[in-house]
């Protein structure tokens, strides 16, 4: 797949689907990396198979009414893309953001295909969501919104159908919620949403697995330069589990995480920020990360987050949201020492600076690759289900790790196949790409 070949399916990619941008820019930096490798393999070429990857197997959209405390009704819209199904159920979180529409959506699902492909486990690839924000409502507002969501979804999910899960916006209370209202329409109790409450279904290490997971591959790529977490100055953007867990492994690891953020501006403590705090302010406070000067005189607030990446490191890891680091706060980095960036959110860092860290030698872990924790143990949540079992924080720990061990090895064993070695983001993405293609083919013209 020449460049002439990227260029023309960007442009039918664009004309298709009007307007999304973010689902454009994960189609192009994708059909950019598996380039080299439909070049080896001409039968996935002349099968459309990326083509045939990139338009959705199914996008299900819909109207979400509910009432409000004071009976006032909304109406928000829903969404469901089931991506790709050739190596499993669709799996991938539901998020609920005001910023959420269908392109959001079928970015997050598009990635998802790739990531779950990686994990060693036999799921396949979706996202839904909805433009409703649980932000400042009350839990039985939040309650009647899921119930209402619920009503219409539950026609399209089951256990070996497409399995759900959280995401921005959709914590344990909101599958909860959720899982409720599914099981009371079915009449039945199966593991159709994972993220579940470890009293009805849910699984041990959920709620740290995505910052784990971030910190286990990232352990790799330091092992690789020679490094390893001792005393190593670490910026963690958000404050949300994904940020929190992995600020705890981190500094478990002997690691001196400096920095967090949250939407409004982060905070600075080279002392070494304490968990405890961003924890009672975040988990249970629900509050803002400015609190967390008021009570430490080591930390100073800075408002506005893009600024939380011109902190000195040596380990970036962005966490919060999609494109936040784009070529200058890459340059920032670079010229501030770092040695390696891991992604923590879905596509934090835009393709130039992407670009910028490779051309400067910063060792780079991409989304799909270093954030699938989530997902490797919604996967093991779902087996446990399926088997009525409940394992230990420790078994499934241990089977996280070595699954993020080996999304490692076969994004580095990728990149060395096809002359690209050192490069994860390539090497992800071709190795997620060919497991699904491979099964695609197997599975003829569907």
């Amino acid at each position: 797949m020449p460049e002439q070949v990227v260029e023309s399916i960007m442009e039918a990619v664009v004309a298709r689907n009007p307007g999304e941008t973010e689902f454009h820019q994960a189609v192009h930096e994708v059909a950019e990396s598996v380039a080299i490798a439909i070049k080896k393999h001409p039968e996935l070429a002349r099968a459309k198979i990326f083509e045939r990857i990139m338009e959705p197997e199914r996008q299900i959209i819909f109207r979400v009414p509910w009432q409000d405390d004071s009976g006032r009704i909304h109406i928000n819209r829903g969404f469901r893309v089931e991506f790709n199904s050739a190596i499993g159920p669709y799996k991938g979180g539901l998020r609920f953001h005001p910023s959420v529409y269908l392109g959001i959506i079928k970015f997050l699902g598009f990635e998802q295909v790739f990531k779950n492909a990686l994990t060693t486990t036999p799921i396949g690839g979706g996202k839904g969501g909805s433009d409703f924000d649980p932000k400042g409502k009350t839990d039985n507002e939040v309650m009647r919104f899921c119930q209402s969501f619920m009503s219409e979804l539950f026609r399209h999910v089951g256990p070996d159908t497409d399995v759900p899960a959280g995401d921005i916006g959709v914590g344990t209370r909101e599958i909860g919620y959720l899982f409720g209202q599914y099981k009371k329409l079915t009449n039945s109790f199966t593991g159709t949403l994972t993220g579940k409450g470890l009293g009805w279904g849910g699984s041990l290490v959920r709620k740290e697995a995505t910052g784990y997971g971030l910190i286990y591959f990232i352990s790799r790529m330091l092992q690789t330069l020679g490094k390893d977490w001792k005393d190593l100055p670490v910026v963690i953007s958000g404050s949300g589990n994904v940020s929190i867990y992995a600020c705890e492994r981190a500094q478990q690891f002997g690691a001196r995480v400096i920095a967090m953020s949250d939407s409004n501006g982060y905070i600075v403590d080279e002392a070494g920020i304490k968990l405890d705090t961003v924890k009672k302010i975040k988990e249970v406070q629900r509050g803002r990360i400015k609190e967390y000067a008021a009570e430490h005189s080591s930390a100073q607030y800075n408002e506005g987050s893009a600024g939380i990446w011109t902190v000195p490191c040596k380990v970036a890891l962005p966490s919060a949201t999609q494109n936040e680091i784009d070529v200058e706060s890459a340059q920032s980095l670079v010229k501030n020492g770092c040695i390696a960036v891991g992604e923590g959110a879905n596509m934090p860092s835009t393709p130039e600076a992407i670009q910028t860290f490779i051309d400067n030698g910063v060792s780079f872990g991409p989304a799909k690759a270093a954030n699938a924790g989530g997902v490797v143990t919604s996967a093991l949540e779902m087996c446990q289900n399926s088997m009525r079992l409940d394992w230990t924080f420790e078994e499934v720990d241990k089977r996280l790790h070595l699954i993020m061990d080996s999304i490692y090895d076969q994004a580095v064993q990728a990149a060395e196949a096809f002359g690209v070695p050192g490069n994860l983001a390539d090497g992800a993405n071709i190795a997620g790409f060919l497991k699904v293609a491979h099964a695609m083919m197997a599975q003829g013209l569907v």
